[in-house]
């Protein structure tokens, strides 16, 4: 039995979990809580479904129906909400045998680029889920307030397990100021093309920045953020490097001087902490769950700055603060250092997530 008293759980993941080409928040998090499950004592037991989730093919809703039913009756079974929430039909009925948690990493109509229609009928999907499971997991306390507002939902069902993040060493960084980051996949939502237009109207200082993420997911908006980068004629400025990990992303990390996250909807934002970990100040959307990542230092300072989202003004006006002195500089990067002793490791997270679990009826506790 494990030290938490949750014997054995069943997790259900999309199969691109651990692919280099298309890394994201989502996957890291079902990684390393994976891990940090078993590190508990818990027996887990993976299954990865290939799909194309939340709007998986025939295919793939009849694989996930096969895997649902070959659980044992009474099982526990954590599923990432892209697999879970758009295919009620086939997750619901399991419901009256499974003891079925849905880890929600973000909203599924809350993804930029639907169509208002699509959006909508993805968010009724995702209510019927919702409402069906045992139990839900949110990834940050915005996520959670979402969620109860959009679907209906007692707030007491609802847990928060945020991410953890691993502590690394100070950043050197390049001179202070002048190298950007900024971590995500390509899309409407990571707001990449936001940050380019932001860029451009202070092109008269002395930046350099990396668009650094997979560029898969969605091809169109990559070509849209090109030739907004060609427009301005800032191609040996800006980068787009494609997906990093491991020992280059944390390279990246290194060389920054400052994150940017222009995002126009953001869950909890992962890239914040892994930026703080370092002492990177950020420059951030304040939209979803990222103020509340951001946070402040114990005394009270914020490691960064807010801006209103999908606002390309406010961006480069923050910009242009940045490099309008050593001293907010300065006062950021103390902050950000500051922050770094608070931040919470995984270990955290998973033992939060296996208190959410072995807490269910029918499960020993």
């Amino acid at each position: 039995m494990s030290s938490t008293g949750l014997r054995s759980v069943h997790v259900v993941v999309p199969a691109d979990i651990d692919d280099v080409a298309v890394p994201s928040g989502g996957n890291a998090y079902d990684r390393r809580v994976c891990l940090g499950l078993s590190a508990t004592g818990c027996s887990v037991h993976e299954v990865a479904v290939a799909g194309g989730w939340p709007r998986p093919d025939t295919a793939a809703r009849a694989s996930l129906a096969r895997t649902l039913s070959a659980l044992p009756d009474g099982a526990v079974v954590l599923l990432d909400g892209l697999v879970a929430c758009g295919v009620p039909d086939v997750v619901v009925p399991q419901a009256r045998r499974l003891t079925l948690v849905v880890l929600v990493h973000l909203p599924l109509g809350d993804e930029v680029g639907a169509a208002p229609s699509a959006a909508a009928a993805l968010a009724a999907l995702e209510r019927e889920t919702l409402r069906a499971a045992s139990a839900v997991v949110a990834t940050s306390p915005w996520a959670a307030r979402r969620l109860a507002a959009e679907h209906g939902l007692d707030p007491d069902r609802i847990h928060v397990a945020t991410p953890g993040v691993d502590h690394a060493p100070l950043a050197p960084g390049t001179d202070g100021v002048s190298r950007l980051l900024c971590v995500g996949s390509v899309t409407p939502t990571k707001g990449q093309d936001l940050l380019v237009e932001a860029l451009a109207a202070v092109a008269d200082l002395p930046w350099s920045c990396d668009l650094v993420g997979p560029l898969r997911r969605d091809p169109a908006q990559v070509a849209a953020v090109r030739r907004t980068i060609e427009r301005h004629g800032l191609g040996d400025r800006v980068r787009l490097t494609g997906p990093r990990t491991g020992t280059r992303l944390a390279t990246s990390y290194a060389e920054a001087d400052l994150l940017v996250l222009p995002s126009r909807v953001e869950s909890y934002g992962m890239v914040v902490t892994e930026a703080l970990a370092r002492g990177i100040p950020v420059l951030a959307a304040a939209v979803g769950g990222v103020p509340e990542t951001l946070g402040h230092d114990p005394d009270g300072a914020v490691p960064g700055i807010l801006v209103p989202p999908d606002d390309v003004p406010a961006l480069a006006a923050a910009l242009r603060h940045w490099f309008g002195g050593p001293a907010p500089r300065d006062r950021l990067r103390r902050a950000a250092r500051a922050r770094r002793g608070t931040l919470d490791g995984w270990e955290v997270t998973s033992r939060c997530l296996a208190g959410v679990l072995e807490q269910l009826p029918g499960t020993p506790g």
